[in-house]
């Protein structure tokens, strides 16, 4: 990148937050998928809005791509530079700026990680829903962009039903606040558009969040299955009898072994094909009655174990597992790729059989552990990547897979977006119109499509046809996203 933007960029967040030597970059050239890579030109540390507004200004000025990036862990390759230029590395924004007890909210910056929201809040009585099993290390900024999920979504929503407001830089660098702390909305909801955007539409810069009273009681259950089908068809038959756990997760043999041979030994048999790790939550009252109906439901299929956790330390353990499960691949397999699809749960037994059809048929072993409650699946694909053909057969099993899902009625992604993963499989769910309606909607925020490019479609889509317009306000984005949705082509200003 030339001398000149480089100084402007330090003159802006200061001389040390700007990273441009090529030894540097080579750790942002992707996220946890790691199966694309593309160096960034540059990397920039803001600490304020006003900050990332000025980065923003610079890239526009010299028409570089540019993009947010906040702890990498994300699993679509959403906060890689595709087509290099500046990545705004948003972690030194890291901050709590409020925690209100009484209308239970608080503000963040989009760098303060998930767990250190609940860490904070647990004194006042309260936490923060959305899980996301890299809660330790994600940021609450990447969580809004991908519409994050985790095992607790299950009954409390998606990252999407806990963010009531946002400021946020536009992609000509300006700056607007929108939504309500009070979390009704006021006209058309553009936080709900902007959440799972996949930093396509902004740049988030604060959250205002929406925090949960601890449940008065939590009971935790395992129960162990020598059989896939049985397990699978437990999830089913719990969600059919009326009973919506806080969570409902999935977990096979080959997660147990190697979450069981790692440093988390969280307990789980070692002779079971599948197992279950069920959480109810709520008031005192009825809980022991939900927890008997479940071991019940557990056991009409079949499980051969049923326990239920005796203390918060044992919970703890069962959760350190399922949570650890990821890093404990390495343990079976050097190298790791996470899928991330939604099914209806009652195809789970067939899907999963078809998974482990697939995985025979190209030669590598796949894994299974999941939100099996609201059917989202994570076949973790492993393999050897000093394997040139190994690394071909990833992208053929993970396309079937794929098609798999989407022939079984599902989504190509639950919770990890699409990012440029599966860009490609977009034309598996929605036809040319629907690509083109979503195509322009991004335009109203993106117009020149340079923050965040080549992701999320198929192929890289003019926005030419809605106008340039450098009108920025909050009802203004309002009238052009809706004339987009009642398909006009353009906004007369």
């Amino acid at each position: 990148m030339r001398t000149e933007i480089i100084e402007k960029l330090r003159r802006v967040v200061g001389r040390d937050a700007v990273v441009a030597d090529e030894t540097e970059l080579l750790v942002y050239e992707c996220d946890a998928l790691a199966l694309f890579k593309h160096k960034p030109d540059a990397v920039v540390f803001p600490q304020t809005t006003e900050h990332v507004s000025g980065i923003v200004k610079i890239a526009c000025e010299y028409g570089i791509p540019f993009l947010p990036r906040g702890a990498g862990t994300g699993l679509s390759g959403g906060a890689m530079a595709a087509e290099g230029g500046i990545i705004v590395e948003m972690q030194k924004m890291n901050r709590i700026l409020s925690i209100d007890q009484e209308n239970r909210i608080a503000v963040v910056q989009p760098g303060v990680v998930n767990l250190h929201i609940t860490q904070a809040a647990a004194p006042l009585g309260l936490y923060y829903a959305p899980d996301p099993s890299s809660q330790q290390a994600c940021t609450i900024g990447g969580n809004a962009a991908e519409n994050a999920g985790g095992p607790h979504c299950l009954k409390y929503g998606m990252t999407t039903n806990h963010i009531l407001a946002i400021e946020a830089v536009l992609a000509n660098g300006d700056i607007v606040r929108l939504g309500n702390p009070a979390g009704e909305c006021i006209g058309m909801d553009l936080v709900g558009g902007i959440v799972g955007s996949e930093g396509t539409f902004v740049i988030v810069t604060e959250i205002t969040i929406r925090l949960l009273p601890k449940p008065q009681a939590v009971k935790t259950l395992l129960a162990a299955y020598h059989s896939v089908e049985a397990c699978s068809q437990t999830v089913s038959d719990i969600i059919g009898a009326g009973i919506v756990p806080a969570a409902l997760e999935f977990v096979d043999d080959k997660t147990i072994h190697a979450v069981e041979a790692s440093v988390f030994k969280a307990g789980y048999p070692l002779d079971a094909r599948a197992a279950l790790l069920i959480e109810l939550d709520g008031f005192q009252d009825g809980i022991e009655e939900m927890s008997a109906a479940i071991s019940d439901i557990c056991r009409k299929n079949h499980a051969y174990e049923v326990r239920v956790a005796k203390n918060d330390q044992e919970r703890a353990q069962l959760w350190l597992g399922r949570k650890g499960a990821f890093g404990a691949m390495g343990r079976i397999s050097p190298d790791m790729v996470v899928m991330d699809a939604v099914i209806p749960r009652t195809r789970l037994p067939d899907v999963l059989a078809e998974v482990d059809r697939l995985s025979e048929l190209h030669g590598l072993a796949v894994a299974n552990v999941f939100h099996a409650g609201d059917g989202n699946l994570h076949p973790l694909i492993l393999f050897d990547s000093r394997f040139p053909d190994q690394v071909e057969k990833i992208h053929k099993l993970g396309a079937e897979i794929m098609q798999v899902c989407v022939d079984a009625g599902g989504a190509l992604s639950g919770e990890h977006g699409i990012g440029i993963e599966k860009k490609e499989f977009m034309g598996l769910i929605f036809n040319e119109v629907d690509l083109e309606i979503m195509a322009k909607v991004k335009s109203v925020f993106n117009p020149t499509a340079m923050l965040n490019p080549s992701k999320i479609f198929p192929t890289r889509r003019a926005c030419s046809e809605i106008g340039r317009s450098t009108t920025t306000s909050t009802v203004e984005i309002g009238k052009r996203v809706e004339a987009v949705l009642l398909g006009e082509t353009r906004v007369d200003h």
